[in-house]
């Protein structure tokens, strides 16, 4: 069995819940009420997709970033 690391990003939104991303892997957008639900759909949408790039005999991306902490800052603009 192999293992797999990638980073996701949870962003907190206003109406409430948590959307989430996977960078390395496109098109993988969940969301949870909660950060450990969002935390599980992001496991899950990781899981559905590595196995179907499998069953596609695609190959699986690494993250190249996964190994790296993301950096995160906030930029103010004044107009």
């Amino acid at each position: 069995m192999a293992e797999y690391g990638y980073n996701v990003i949870y962003e907190q939104l206003a109406e409430g819940g948590y959307q989430v991303i996977v960078p390395a892997l496109s098109g993988i957008v969940t969301y949870g009420r909660t950060l450990d639900e969002a935390r599980e759909m992001a496991r899950d949408a990781i899981v559905c997709h590595l196995r179907g790039l499998m069953r596609d005999g695609e190959e699986i991306p690494e993250d190249p970033f996964s190994d790296r902490p993301p950096i995160r800052e906030e930029l103010r603009i004044s107009l």
